[in-house]
């Protein structure tokens, strides 16, 4: 018996003082007052941010074992938490590959931002790594998607901010980068139109140079002052505040509240007696509440499978070694941007199939390609880390930038 009642006891005890907590929390409540958890903590006793901190930690731990594993037999350096740079040799064919890697994981950073960074203001522009990294204050970057290299455009689908800058391009991949931690990557295709009073016109892409004539293509003021030449049996209208203003033959100045439509003629006549325009621009797949897209292509990893879909993205003409550099990211949404060296007997580049490969060993679910060549080029704190041809990195047109946010 005795033995009873001493185990009882402190059951006794704690149910007792259970019900008291109860009483209290139901007393408050009853009198309709607002309870927060610091004040259930106050009559507990049990702290409420426990559990969180022992989770972040219990997290914070998991992703310093996850790195020590995955680049074993490399230099690890971190950058800042939640984000390590990785460099490492690797051989093929008894041959050095110089391989430089950033992973990052927001999760465990809430004051991380990855979006993209144009050069200047308009897009016909291009400036080093390490001034577009310092003007945005980057902890870390690389360089993004193709461009046209005389002007600096992008070539391909780009998206800061919610906003779009630029098109697809042969329906290329793109990565689209969410709040909460998120990444998507897919194909993407353009679904824009001019719509107006009187009917709708079909835009073919946004801020691109022009691939066919009979193409009908708006141009912004992100592209420039101007827009380019008109195309044979082409036109150009200018539509400000909603309304047409002027159409002509030539190069028309690109208002900063609206847009010139350039394409074959016998297009924009159907709309030009309109009396309201409105642009309409959205992307397929319909990403919702995607606030960033960068696009390169070809795809590398495809839902966990290698996929390299180099013909179908009309991308052949980059096959062979090369300089490259490539994003992914893996199943529990750690971001991966990697950059190898090549042409130099120190380090002889990749092959697409090597690239991809080296992602999906790195644990990347999705992964594409991103330009390569004399643009490969890595930013972490304050310097370039890998080495390209040129010191410095060729001037480029836009990167993958990692901020801090306050």
């Amino acid at each position: 018996m005795d033995t009873v009642l001493t185990q009882r006891q402190p059951f006794e005890k704690t149910a007792t003082s259970a019900a008291g907590i109860g009483i209290a929390i139901c007393l408050i409540l009853s009198q309709n007052l607002i309870i927060s958890a610091k004040d259930i903590g106050n009559i507990t006793g049990i702290s409420p941010g426990l559990n969180y901190i022992k989770e972040r930690q219990r997290q914070e731990e998991i992703f310093e074992q996850e790195i020590s594993q995955k680049y074993s037999n490399a230099e690890i350096v971190e950058v800042e938490k939640g984000v390590k740079h990785v460099r490492m040799i690797k051989y093929y064919n008894n041959r050095p590959v110089r391989i430089n890697i950033v992973e990052l994981s927001q999760g465990l950073n809430k004051n991380l931002s990855v979006e993209p960074s144009i050069a200047s203001e308009t897009l016909a522009a291009r400036q080093k790594i390490s001034n577009i990294a310092t003007r945005e204050n980057a902890i870390v970057a690389i360089n993004g998607g193709y461009f046209k290299p005389q002007t600096g455009v992008p070539l391909g689908t780009l998206m800061i901010n919610k906003k779009v800058y630029t098109g697809p391009i042969y329906d290329r991949v793109a990565m689209g980068i969410f709040d909460n931690n998120k990444y998507e990557m897919a194909r993407v295709q353009l679904k824009a139109n001019v719509e107006t009073n009187i009917g709708g016109l079909k835009i073919d892409n946004v801020n691109q140079p022009r691939m066919l004539s009979v193409h009908t293509i708006v141009y912004t003021p992100d592209w420039g002052e101007y827009s380019p030449p008109t195309p044979r049996y082409g036109k150009q209208i200018v539509i400000e505040d909603g309304r047409l203003v002027k159409s002509s033959y030539g190069r028309c100045k690109i208002p900063q509240n609206g847009f010139v439509i350039v394409g074959a003629e016998k297009n924009l006549n159907k709309i030009i007696n309109a009396k309201r325009f409105r642009l309409n621009i959205k992307i397929n797949p319909e990403w919702k509440d995607v606030n960033h897209i960068i696009s390169g292509g070809p795809y590398l990893i495809k839902n966990g499978d290698i996929y390299v879909d180099m013909t179908a993205q009309k991308l052949s003409s980059i096959g062979g070694r090369n300089p490259r550099t490539a994003i992914g990211y893996t199943s529990d949404n750690h971001l991966i941007m990697l950059t190898a060296d090549g042409r130099e007997g120190a380090s002889i580049g990749l092959t697409l199939m090597e690239l991809a490969n080296l992602m999906k060993e790195f644990g990347c679910v999705n992964a594409m390609n991103l330009d390569g060549g004399g643009s490969t080029v890595m930013y972490v704190n304050g310097q370039v880390v890998n080495k390209p041809p040129i010191q410095g990195g060729i001037p480029l047109s836009h990167t993958l930038t990692v901020r801090k946010i306050s």
